[in-house]
């Protein structure tokens, strides 16, 4: 195993950053983790009309978050797999897919963990670049299909819609992958590799490739209450597979990862689809507001239907420059090491109407 594998790292904490700065905390609005400003439900809970029985472990079914799970999916309960986070159901899929010595292939640049889980079963990545802005961030299905096909890669990893670009893929493009890699594997005689599609951002634009899975088995599909439920404190997220598929995830599962209380309230909020839905239309009013106020100034947005805005700069010391002076005044933006492909860029989470003032009138004062 690489002893040498990067770990992901964490955004500084919200205290952290307001000793740096010598800011109130609560004067700290993040701008650079794609939470949700609004409230999540929690109404069930605070009602009292559960009881958490914390004395005791979770029920090893979860039978509950499972049958609301499969009801707001649209699958067979047996094809969920509750786990702590979107997180832990991307590095069980490492486990059950990748070996000491095999490979993944990624489609950069994208959320680091994949990467991470990755190097962490000692397999190695391969990355294949996105189309550029004049192609809309897409995925180049040529040249991921090539890699796959060179390497005999074990696993695919994909998110869609893309973070941090906010590219979203046609699920007939995602379907014309897995057709080929399918069809390669088939004429060598082995196994199609594991296609994974985080769909963490799936309800901003309200549709998801989980169909694909009856066509294509090997697909697996992970999702997430952190983004539109509003509820990244709880860790909750699923993989979502044909049960063949999601029975070495199952493997690798401890017992119980997910809490009890964090069951409970995932139930409730998967039960309330309404919800999420109210989050969604509200985060898109003020992303085209943020957007248009953006624009307006000078701040170069790339489009986006998800719940963050890729911003680009005239080149990586402006980006620099801007992100320090909004931190100094308690907003803070999602940066870019040197060496990323977006290092001209901020990712900033589109947030309350009035967070997003702050932002507005901050930015009229930085240079882009």
């Amino acid at each position: 195993m690489n002893a040498t594998v990067a770990t992901y790292v964490w955004e500084p904490t919200t205290d952290a950053l307001a000793a740096r700065y010598g800011l109130p905390r609560e004067a700290i609005v993040r701008f650079d983790v794609n939470t949700s400003p609004l409230p999540p439900y929690l109404g069930d809970v605070l009602a009292g009309s559960f009881d958490p029985l914390l004395s005791e472990y979770p029920p090893s079914d979860y039978a509950a978050l499972v049958a609301a799970a499969a009801d707001a999916y649209g699958v067979a309960p047996e094809e969920v797999v509750p786990t702590a986070g979107a997180d832990e159901a991307l590095d069980l899929t490492a486990r059950a897919f990748l070996r000491e010595g095999s490979v993944a292939v990624v489609a950069t640049p994208t959320y680091a963990i994949y990467r991470i889980v990755s190097e962490q079963r000692g397999a190695r990545v391969v990355s294949v670049p996105r189309l550029g802005p004049e192609g809309g961030f897409g995925l180049d299905i040529p040249a991921l299909a090539a890699a796959t096909r060179a390497t005999a890669a074990g696993v695919v990893w994909l998110c869609e819609p893309n973070n941090p670009t906010g590219a979203v893929e046609p699920p007939e493009r995602i379907a014309e992958l897995l057709a080929v890699l399918a069809a390669d594997a088939a004429a060598v005689g082995r196994e199609a590799p594991a296609v994974v599609v985080d769909e963490a951002y799936a309800e901003f634009v309200g549709r998801s490739v989980l169909p694909l899975r009856v066509q294509f088995p090997r697909l697996v599909v992970v999702r997430t209450l952190s983004k539109a439920h509003a509820l990244a404190g709880i860790r909750v997220g699923f993989a979502v597979a044909r049960p063949e598929t999601l029975a070495p995830i199952l493997a690798y599962r401890a017992p119980a990862s997910v809490s009890t209380v964090s069951a409970a309230m995932a139930t409730a909020a998967l039960r309330r689809p309404k919800l999420a839905a109210a989050n969604v239309a509200g985060i898109a009013d003020q992303r085209a507001r943020l957007s248009r106020e953006l624009d307006a100034i000078g701040w170069r947005p790339y489009p986006s239907r998800v719940n963050f805005i890729l911003i680009q700069f005239a080149s990586p010391e402006s980006a620099a420059g801007a992100a320090e002076s909004l931190l100094r005044v308690g907003l803070v933006p999602r940066t870019f090491d040197l060496d990323h492909s977006f290092a001209d860029c901020l990712r900033l989470t589109v947030r309350s109407a009035s967070e997003n003032d702050r932002l507005i009138n901050a930015a009229r004062e930085i240079p882009a």
